[in-house]
């Protein structure tokens, strides 16, 4: 038996409304969270037509086999970035036209690799051996609204397409639960002699590495109390008439206790490097995750916070390299300079429309809030009001 998507109602509406606009076929990416059941689906989100691609085109029809997959993982790579711990993209839909809808197998198996091998080559963290491998597929036909949902396995390249169930559920927004979680971070990476041919921005990823580890390794208190990580999150909670946890709209503080863990059986030793320069990375980093309320288990939890951490602190020197790069200032002034500190961009959360789950954007400091609410709307394909953006108050620096 294939896996259950349990599917927003709202995602549903959102997919029948997608105007192909002429074209033969649409693509897009699906959002949500996996667990060891069936996975949740709580948004879609069309990917932005890609302009170029359109002056180029010599020809009236666009054939499958032209979906333009780096076009495709660059959005993919971009919505990432937008999503706090516990949501990732959980696969790629395509809308056809009814010509068109005998010829999309393919072009989702191709699509649905290149998303997930482009994002896992970004993250600090891997997949464990107990988590879903199985990525979602969707082709709807825009004529006959009719539905084909598959999944692969992401870590078999080889594997062949399995069904799976497409349900739809009203309310599937509100029933999450909300961590939070601010981290103070003091990083300092040491840009070795001996790697110059390194880019800045290898070595900082080297570096975060090595500081990755701690937070793996760091103490997480739930609400003040290390808690057992194969206990219910919910356990002690409030019943409801109905004998279920009330948990919709639950917040827990989580706090991080980290340091270098030292194995008592093996001696420490100390690594001398001739450094060239080094990178500082400073401040408050507010993080947040977010759980579906189906009997979620601590060690879920503790998981979801450790890699919105790992994420938002990576995503953020990632934007910065990319804005240096633009700015076209030399790696060497960012390495060398003892006094200058260049800003990271700071957090901003949008709530998901209709929903208590919020995802977030990344704010330079001479960006407007009317400049990221075109960039959230450009990525999300959905409305975004400003007044809905949620700044956190971060100073970090680098």
């Amino acid at each position: 038996m294939g896996r259950t998507y349990i599917v927003e109602e709202s995602v549903g509406q959102y997919l029948s409304n997608v105007n192909l606009q002429g074209k033969d076929f649409v693509s897009g990416l699906l959002i949500g969270q996996c667990s060891s059941q069936k996975d949740y689906v709580i948004l879609a989100a069309r990917t932005p037509p890609n302009e170029e691609q359109n002056e180029n085109l010599k020809h009236p029809k666009a054939k499958l086999d032209n979906l333009d997959e780096e076009w495709a993982t660059v959005h993919a790579n971009q919505v990432s970035r937008m999503l706090p711990g516990g949501l990732l993209v959980l696969g790629v839909f395509i809308i056809t036209t009814l010509e068109m809808a005998n010829d999309f197998q393919n072009a989702l198996r191709r699509l649905v690799f290149a998303v997930e091998k482009s994002m896992n080559k970004k993250r600090l963290w891997n997949f464990t051996e107990e988590e879903v491998s199985e990525r979602v597929t969707l082709h709807i036909c825009s004529s006959t609204k009719k539905i084909f949902c598959r999944t692969y396995d992401i870590h078999d390249p080889k594997s062949s397409a399995k069904p799976a169930d497409w349900k739809y559920q009203n309310g599937l927004s509100a029933s999450w639960l909300s961590l939070e979680c601010t981290v103070h971070i003091n990083i300092h990476i040491p840009l070795s002699a001996t790697s110059v041919s390194y880019t800045l921005e290898k070595n900082t990823k080297n570096g975060l590495a090595r500081w990755a580890k701690q937070i793996e390794n760091g103490v997480y208190l739930i609400n003040g109390q290390v808690k057992d990580e194969d206990c219910d999150l919910l356990e002690g909670q409030k019943k409801s008439s109905r004998g279920n946890a009330q948990a919709t709209n639950h917040s827990f503080d989580v706090r991080v206790l980290t340091q270098l863990l030292l194995n008592s059986d093996h001696r420490s030793t100390a690594t001398v490097q001739i450094c060239s320069g080094s990178v500082n990375l400073k401040g408050a980093v507010k993080c947040r995750a977010y759980l579906h309320s189906n009997k979620p288990k601590v060690k879920d939890a503790v998981q979801a916070v450790k890699r919105d951490i790992l994420n938002t602190v990576a995503d953020r020197c990632e934007m910065l390299f990319e804005d240096l790069l633009l700015n076209e200032i030399p790696e060497k002034e960012v390495m060398n300079s003892e006094k200058e500190f260049h800003i990271l961009p700071h957090r901003v959360f949008v709530p998901v429309p209709g929903s208590t789950v919020m995802l977030c954007d990344y704010k330079f400091g001479d960006e407007s809030a009317e400049e990221i609410r075109a960039h959230f709307i450009e990525m999300l394909d959905h409305m975004i009001q400003i007044e809905d953006l949620e700044i956190a108050e971060e100073i970090n620096t680098v």
